[in-house]
């Protein structure tokens, strides 16, 4: 497989507010921060759009590594498929931004594991060779979906917005994918959808029913089972072990049921909400800038996603 030659993040230059949200919506600031965490998170600013963020998150590592545009051939846009505008292309928007010209530019909507799939699909034997690249754009507009007014959308107060770039190449990288594998259950498809409203598409929530966080903690703990068998390894192997922000519960259940212990992991809950597709990225960037990376790493990601799906992609830290 191929491997990762340099990403990086970005966020929007606005924050949400629990306080507003519970002025809107009626529903208690404290039972708000049980959800969020934390009392104001990033979002996008009023004209502020996603495909611009990961713009900026792909200059930055396209000036910090030096490739040259021209030897990118492929450039993914992966997020929910809601995007800044519709019947639109923000791959090809953000490759014409960056003067990427002869890419083959497309995008891929799988929600929060949609980084994660683009990644799989373009480090599979073949799809790279030494002397060419390809750039994964992470990006969404989560927190423009929600209805603060609506108190039964509260589960959904903690979106917010961020970006990220990912350079892959199929030569020399600073991580190694060595294994990626993913599932979806079907069965959770409806329960979340999203609704026309004016000019605004908002996300809704169909009739409770129990067991999302079981399944959660099921098909993560199955994944994971299957990489350490594919991989001849145990999870004291594992040097880190990175999940999706959108709830800290199941974030610390996974690591007990796992035997994972919590310093291995990394918890943002008190500076950032759900960030979105971003959420490992951002993690795996708080690792390296508190220099708790080294040689020979094994780095599991854990995404997860509207429909519902999970992933375990799994990284060797080269340096």
């Amino acid at each position: 497989m191929g491997g990762i030659a340099d990403f990086d993040v970005s966020f929007p230059s606005a924050r949400a507010d629990i306080r507003d949200m519970s002025a809107a919506s009626g529903v208690p600031v404290a039972d708000l921060a049980r959800i969020t965490h934390c009392e104001t998170f990033p979002v996008l600013a009023d004209g502020e759009q996603a495909w611009e963020l990961a713009l900026a998150a792909a200059r930055t590592v396209l000036e910090r590594t030096g490739v040259p545009p021209e030897r990118i051939r492929q450039v993914v846009y992966a997020g929910s498929g809601a995007w800044d505008r519709p019947f639109w292309s923000p791959a090809a928007k953000v490759a014409h931004a960056l003067g990427i010209d002869g890419a083959h530019c497309f995008e891929v909507a799988n929600f929060c594991n949609a980084g994660m799939t683009a990644i799989r699909l373009l480090t599979t034997a073949g799809a790279l060779d030494e002397n060419t690249y390809a750039l994964v754009l992470v990006g969404d507009r989560l927190s423009r979906m929600v209805d603060y007014r609506d108190p039964d959308s509260k589960a959904l107060f903690n979106f917010g917005d961020a970006a990220a770039a990912v350079l892959l190449g199929g030569g020399p990288s600073r991580f190694r994918v060595v294994h990626s594998t993913m599932r979806t259950d079907g069965g959770w498809s409806d329960y979340y959808a999203g609704e026309p409203a004016g000019s605004r598409v908002l996300i809704r929530r169909g009739p409770h029913r129990k067991g999302l966080a079981d399944a959660y903690v099921r098909h993560f703990t199955a994944l994971v089972d299957e990489t350490l068998s594919a991989l001849g390894i145990t999870t004291d192997d594992v040097s880190h072990f990175l999940v999706n922000h959108g709830d800290q519960d199941m974030h610390r259940r996974l690591l007990d049921t796992l035997g994972i212990p919590a310093a291995r992991s990394v918890f943002n809950y008190d500076r950032l909400a759900h960030m979105g597709g971003a959420d490992t990225l951002i993690a795996l960037k708080d690792l390296e800038r508190g220099d708790r990376l080294r040689h020979g790493d094994l780095i599991m990601l854990a995404t997860s996603a509207m429909g519902f799906s999970w992933g375990i992609t799994t990284l060797e830290y080269l340096g």
